[in-house]
């Protein structure tokens, strides 16, 4: 539904967005990740044809973004950063224009109109002017825009920025619902939001693509994946670094605390076997006679890759 090909946008000498490429299916939410001024907003804008590249090509459903303009934009609904809307117009009277805007007219208007009010939560603020909204509802009232006319690709613009932990929870379940049947695109840098709606992440940094996979797959690039972390009870610390270093499937070992307990973690020797490394730490705590009440694999911090990625090299230094 959505390509994108080499994509450029300079402006004047400096590069936002250099040479990016991706697709994106029917029934993918893409989450597009990258520090501020990383080139994700520039990059949206671009795929729906709000502004230019400098080169390059988008197309949406096979149409050239530049060359067939309205056939691209008709398959989309945009949620831009800081969305604008009207504020002397009610919340109803906005989305009856966007809709007309969009085509709609008669009964499919106000079908329409009733449909993005319960997807959005926008019932009970119909008649409110947007101005008296508050900065949720303003945010919620320029998402249902981008929904009037079920558009089959969405892209949403750090489409939680300004909602509180209850709305941000809404959002995020309603572009994991629609996500099964449309194409989503939204851009953010909260790394929860990945794990909790996507199916595939883009992280983007200085303007080029750095990682590109579905959330387990990027966190498997963690330093901690595949790690074991256990948490003993009345053992010395040099002793259960000593028994543990000698698993055959650890690599470096790390403790920490006192004499009440001791917090291990060991890494896996070998990324490809690390499935094996819990239970052989297990089979050592177990025949030591070892008291614990913790022991788990970690599967590895999105926010650490995200880190890792993309802090640049002077920072990791200095770290």
């Amino acid at each position: 539904m959505i390509t994108v090909e080499n994509l450029v946008k300079k402006f004047g000498p400096k590069a936002a967005v250099n040479d990016v490429s991706f697709t994106v299916q029917r029934g993918e939410v893409l989450g597009f990740l990258g520090p501020n001024g990383a080139g994700k907003s520039t990059t949206m804008r671009m795929i729906t044809g709000y502004m230019p590249p400098t080169s390059g090509r988008v197309t949406i459903g096979g149409h050239d973004v530049v060359e067939d303009s309205i056939a691209a934009k008709r398959l989309v609904g945009y949620l831009p950063e800081s969305a604008p809307s009207y504020p002397d117009m009610t919340v109803e009277g906005f989305l009856s224009w966007t809709a007309e805007m969009r085509g709609l007219m008669g009964n499919a208007r106000i079908d329409a109109i009733r449909r993005v009010s319960g997807l959005c939560f926008l019932d009970g603020v119909l008649q409110q002017s947007v101005d008296t909204l508050s900065k949720g509802y303003r945010h919620r009232t320029c998402l249902a825009q981008a929904l009037i006319h079920d558009p089959d690709v969405l892209i949403l613009d750090e489409p939680t920025d300004g909602l509180d932990p209850n709305q941000k929870h809404e959002v995020r379940q309603l572009i994991k619902n629609m996500g099964k049947n449309k194409v989503i695109v939204f851009s953010t840098h909260i790394l929860e939001e990945v794990e909790a709606c996507c199916s595939r992440a883009i992280i983007i940094d200085r303007g080029q693509i750095v990682a590109n996979g579905t959330p387990d797959e990027l966190k498997a690039r963690s330093d901690f994946s595949g790690t074991v972390t256990l948490r003993v009870h009345g053992v010395a610390g040099e002793t259960v670094r000593t028994k543990l270093s000698n698993v055959a499937a650890a690599g470096k070992v790390t403790v920490a605390g006192d004499a009440a307990y001791v917090n291990a973690r060991v890494f896996p020797r070998n990324r490809a076997i690390s499935g094996e490394l819990a239970n052989a730490v297990a089979r050592v705590v177990a025949s030591e006679g070892w008291s614990f009440d913790e022991l788990h694999t970690e599967e590895g911090r999105l926010d650490d890759v995200f880190r890792s990625i993309t802090m640049p090299d002077t920072a990791k230094s200095g770290a």
